[in-house]
């Protein structure tokens, strides 16, 4: 393992020396693209030569770029690449770093802890504060719910988690579900098998696994039934143990299809419910079970909810634009009267 970057401050500058100079390239980026985008979003000014880059600015701010920084140049030395995705997520991360949940072996304000989900064929590292308290929740609770925007993320992890349990021997299956047709789920009226109805509604689930697995072992692992795709419809009267389980979209699920679906939790299972609460599709009038269970068991011990919100989305930044740009014209700013 290499020696961490060393540096020498004062209240305004860090002049910090990555060890590996073609890391260290790596690290500022094609033409010091990420350097610029530190710049840009934390208010420092930074200059590289060689493989050592000056930060100067507030105290607070330098101090964020070189948290940023020294995390970013972990993953390099650990053979992971450096994206610009991954540099705006250090930098939230760096920005939350008082309020961020920390090991306990860490400092504060130190090293950037981040939680990570890892499997054979890929890491992945949190790259906002809901989303490390997202990860860290469904590593110490049996029901997470994570509720929020497109892009968050909440659904790729959820999935993640479930296949690093199944890589390590913690579960034995992995179960996949989703409301499959809006909030009537007419399987019988679309063409083919089971597997052949649901498929197109569990499409994002598929992806997340490919990424996490390879192609044939998952193939192999849905053939046998250790993955399982389980439209709601058909989960009555089932109990689900031994398994990572999870419900996506669950703001299509009646209030009837919610409690059902909480009850079918087994032994030594986890249950990750994940879902939109301002995307309903039900009929005008019919209550989301997403909805009521947030409210129902809110402050029930052994049930964790994450709430993402605009500034946790980590796809493309215009993405988020148009999230916010959204949420404005659903909820517009009302002024207090004179």
């Amino acid at each position: 393992m290499e020696a961490p970057a060393s540096g020498a401050s004062d209240a305004t500058h860090l002049a910090l020396t990555f060890e590996n100079n073609r890391l260290a390239s790596e690290l500022f980026g094609q033409f010091d693209q990420n350097l610029a985008l530190i710049e840009q979003k934390l208010k420092v000014d930074a200059r590289s030569r060689g493989n050592t880059v000056s930060l100067r600015g507030e105290e607070i701010a330098t101090n964020q770029a070189r948290r940023a920084l020294d995390h970013l140049y972990d993953r390099l030395l650990k053979g992971a690449s450096v994206e610009t995705s991954d540099v705006e997520g250090a930098i939230r991360m760096a920005l939350a770093a008082d309020d961020q949940l920390v090991l306990p072996t860490l400092e504060r304000k130190g090293k950037l802890a981040l939680a990570q989900i890892s499997t054979r064929k890929k890491t992945i590292m949190a790259r906002t504060p809901t989303q490390d308290a997202y990860i860290r929740a469904m590593e110490r609770a049996e029901l997470v719910f994570g509720t929020g925007p497109a892009g968050t993320g909440k659904t790729y992890l959820a999935v993640a988690y479930a296949a690093q349990l199944l890589e390590r021997g913690s579960v034995e299956r992995i179960i996949l579900s989703r409301p499959a047709v809006e909030a009537g789920e007419r399987l019988g009226f679309l063409p083919g098998d089971m597997k052949e109805k649901v498929d197109p509604y569990l499409r994002p689930l598929y992806d997340a696994l490919y990424d996490m697995m390879p192609g044939d072992k998952v193939e192999r692992a849905i053939t046998a039934g250790v993955i399982e795709i389980a439209p709601l419809a058909f989960m009555r009267g089932r109990t689900l143990a031994n398994a990572a389980v999870i419900l996506d979209e669950a703001q299509n699920t009646t209030q009837m299809q919610m409690k059902m679906f909480l009850t079918r939790l087994g032994e030594n299972s986890r249950m990750i419910i994940t879902g939109d609460p301002t995307q309903v599709d039900l009929p005008r009038g019919v209550t989301s079970g997403l909805v009521e269970a947030l409210s129902i068991l809110d402050g029930v011990d052994g049930v964790v909810t994450c709430r993402f919100r605009e500034v946790d989305v980590v796809r493309h930044p215009l993405v988020q634009r148009i999230v916010e740009a959204y949420g404005r014209k659903e909820h517009p700013r009302t002024d207090p009267a004179p």
